[in-house]
């Protein structure tokens, strides 16, 4: 399985502020199976889209 970063956002954030969470929400709303994992080592929130994951995996 491939992951494509979508964006990047930091996780020290504004307290009640998801903007990671909003951006993949509003990507998922186009269509597109967005996801938020978040990349320790670096201390962000990544939004991605997995390649090559089952159709059923990808439905929201």
């Amino acid at each position: 399985m491939n992951r494509t970063v979508l964006s990047r956002f930091p996780a020290g954030g504004p307290r009640g502020s998801w903007p990671a969470e909003e951006y993949a929400k509003d990507r998922r709303a186009e269509g597109c199976p967005a996801e938020v994992v978040m990349d320790l080592d670096a201390d962000m929130f990544l939004v991605v889209v997995v390649q090559g994951a089952p159709a059923e995996a990808m439905a929201v």
